[in-house]
């Protein structure tokens, strides 16, 4: 039962994190850094630290207490992480919310699923599980397993969209992609993947102050015998901090050498409407990781929690893609193609769900 609220967790996550993008289409006549980071004030700095106050008691504190290293690398690796956020709405300009999230957050499941693990086989840490336990159990070689048909599907994901690239004249593509250019977004989005698994990192970083609000959960609930299902909520409010950081200062030259701070107050434009959906997107943004902690309070974090949340979001990126017309006017063999990665994904979370369940 604990693994079936885990996958049902992170497939809410996952699906919060493939739909966010959507209600910033619904933004008008204000260029995309001033959207972003109106949308980014609500991802990462107000909804985060209202989150931990309504789930976590006393998270300030826990996070006043915790050591300068927990602080600064959970802080740092935000920052990276905020790096990888940033050029994450430019991939998704270049090549949509279908390709670009199968593209990109193939390269976040491989880093941030695997990596950590590698790290636990030089540092050994109790509770974390090696690369080296992953290989040497039967549980493990099932998650792996998983990890690697997620990137098959992942490349042929990545396929679908190089024939649609070959069979599509340039105004087809720009019909629902205005900004289509597969070269930049795979430069953009190879890039960004790589950096966005900095936030998984950032969580590993981050877990004394996750023990802690779970120690005092188990304290004032002593008849508990799961851990607390919103222990990471305490970390995210430092995490995301740091993508604050990256994420507002390179907005904010980009309005200055762009000229768009008026957006912000341009009565021309439709000025409400464009702060609630710019704050909708990123609520919901947010959203993806308030139900990873829940999941990974039911699975544990690593290979399976990580692999399980990358893959929900490419699953739902996809549907989006298909409903928003991203593949309209290709070949059945090209559509075939798309299908044929989202259903090898999908696999994929059912392995690393089962292999979880073994350990």
């Amino acid at each position: 039962m604990q693994v079936i609220f885990g996958i049902l967790f992170h497939f809410i996550g996952g699906f919060a994190s493939g739909s966010f993008y959507v209600p910033f289409k619904k933004v008008r006549d204000w260029s995309w850094e001033s959207y972003w980071i109106v949308g980014g004030l609500f991802s990462w700095l107000l909804i985060p630290p209202f989150a931990a106050w309504l789930t976590v008691p006393h998270f300030s504190d826990i996070i006043s207490s915790a050591s300068s290293s927990t602080f600064w690398w959970t802080y740092f690796w935000g920052i990276l992480w905020g790096i990888g956020g940033l050029t994450y709405g430019l991939g998704m300009r270049y090549l949509g919310m279908s390709l670009g999230n199968s593209v990109l957050l193939g390269f976040t499941s491989a880093f941030g699923s695997i990596v950590p693990s590698l790290y636990y086989n030089v540092v050994p840490t109790p509770g974390k599980t090696s690369f080296n336990e992953l290989l040497g159990t039967s549980w493990g070689q099932v998650v792996l397993l998983g990890v690697a048909l997620c990137l098959v599907g992942i490349y042929i994901c990545g396929r679908a969209g190089v024939l649609k690239e070959r069979e599509l004249p340039e105004e087809k593509k720009k019909e629902s992609i205005k900004e289509f250019n597969l070269v930049k977004g795979l430069v953009v989005c190879t890039f960004s993947g790589i950096l966005s698994a900095c936030f998984n990192y950032g969580i590993e970083a981050g877990t004394p102050m996750a023990e802690e609000a779970n120690a005092l959960w188990q304290a004032a609930n002593p008849g508990a015998t799961t851990e607390f299902l919103y222990q990471n909520n305490v970390i995210y409010v430092v995490l995301l901090w740091g993508g604050l950081t990256t994420n507002f200062i390179w907005c904010m030259i980009l309005n200055a050498r762009n000229k768009t701070f008026g957006d912000y107050t341009n009565a021309k434009t439709p000025l409400l409407q464009n702060y609630f959906f710019a704050a909708l997107a990123g609520s919901i943004w947010f959203l993806q990781f308030f139900f990873y902690g829940m999941g990974e309070s039911k699975l544990g974090n690593g290979a399976s929690s990580w692999i399980l949340h990358m893959a929900f979001i490419i699953l739902v990126a996809n549907v989006w893609g298909l409903a928003l017309n991203e593949w309209k006017g290709v070949q059945r063999k090209t559509k075939a193609t798309i299908a044929a990665g989202i259903l090898m994904i999908l696999l994929s979370v059912i392995i690393v769900g089962y292999g979880n369940a073994m350990k």
